[in-house]
């Protein structure tokens, strides 16, 4: 029988290895709700056919609300929460009791854990969202995340926006532009696929020539067990961002898991020696277009908001990379939320064993 001790351990690793979205928290906590409040009793926390699908569809309404997302992993991974080494049926049925005895007090611990994820987030990005263009330093931001343990868990997103609003931003202010035309010796076959040509490559016979303005891409949230696609470019390269020293054994990842001949890598930092045996390897060598450090990194920022062409575009990327971090960290520290907590009664309760309202 697992006591309620080892439940709450139980918990506790789960919300310590989550992300700050808190996914799998969030779906355990409206499971207790759910089965808290269902009078109709459908819920039986030790039968996980009774709540395995329906607790995705009851997490990402409160995601939805709060995050403005949910999550996209796959299922397999998304019912990864309820495996042995994390919240079983045997575990959720000990915090059920708990939390229905004390009108949902589990519920409550990790709603509160979200807020504090969020608030201790909230106040790294505060550095980018006050900050000018004369004061921002790119390490002293990423420094937060790496050092602060709360925080770890978001490393890659913020490595991943940091990337993209630098890449995105130079490369409009040097104005690079793509120019798509067909061999007009293939101007039969665009004729005969004319309806592809024109919906798909956006050419026709009479127009065969566009031009298009060069960008960067996110592809998107992923979950951290992905290796995909981090960030794509129109003009054919991919980008790959990694919050790690690269090693052959990373970069090995990166290769075998994108399809693109034009791979960038970036990453926290490399040996020379290490970089240069990975470009030189035969069948990597015209895969790995170049390895980018956090190093250079932190000299382009610095050139792009102090140096001599920094008053063409230090703002914009400025605005960026505070429009980004906005859109993947939406604030849970508002009305809505508190609304949402006093709503369940959450605000009312307290504990000294769930350190709720203590």
């Amino acid at each position: 029988m697992c006591s309620l001790e080892q439940a709450k351990a139980a918990l506790d690793t789960i919300i310590k290895k989550s992300r700050v979205h808190l996914y799998k928290p969030i779906q355990i906590a409206e499971i207790l709700y759910k089965h808290r409040v269902d009078t109709s009793n459908s819920v039986v926390l030790k039968d996980l056919e009774t709540y395995r699908k329906e607790s995705k569809h009851w997490r990402d309404i409160i995601c939805m609300q709060f995050l403005g997302r949910v999550s996209t992993s796959s299922a397999k991974y998304q019912d990864n929460v309820f495996d042995a080494n994390a919240i079983p049926p045997k575990i959720l049925s000990v915090l059920g009791q708990e939390n229905k005895k004390h009108n949902g007090v589990v519920e409550a611990y990790i709603y509160q854990a979200f807020e504090n994820k969020h608030k201790q987030l909230n106040e790294a990005l505060k550095y980018v969202l006050n900050s000018s263009t004369d004061s921002f330093e790119l390490q002293v931001f990423l420094d937060q995340f790496w050092v602060q343990p709360g925080l770890k868990r978001s490393i890659d997103k913020i490595f991943e926006i940091v990337v993209y609003s630098l890449f995105e931003v130079l490369t409009l202010a040097i104005g690079v532009n793509i120019d798509i035309y067909y061999d007009i010796s293939s101007k039969a076959i665009l004729e005969e696929f004319s309806e592809f040509a024109k919906k798909v490559l956006n050419l026709t016979p009479d127009n065969d020539r566009k031009t298009l303005k060069a960008s960067f891409h996110r592809v998107g949230v992923t979950n951290a067990a992905d290796r995909g696609l981090d960030i794509y470019a129109n003009f054919g390269s991919v980008v790959q961002v990694k919050h790690l020293a690269l090693n052959e054994g990373v970069a090995e990842s990166v290769v075998t898991s994108i399809t693109s001949d034009r791979i960038i890598i970036v990453c926290k930092n490399a040996e020379a020696e290490v970089i240069h045996s990975l470009l030189t390897q035969i069948g990597w060598q015209s895969r790995i277009q170049s390895i980018i450090t956090v190093d250079e990194l932190v000299l382009w920022y610095k050139k792009a908001f102090q140096g001599k062409h920094s008053h063409l575009f230090a703002r914009s990327l400025l605005s960026t990379l505070s429009t980004e971090i906005k859109n993947e960290f939406p604030s849970v520290g508002n009305d809505d939320f508190q609304n949402f907590k006093r709503t369940r009664g959450y605000d009312k309760l307290e504990s000294e064993f769930w350190f709720v309202n203590i």
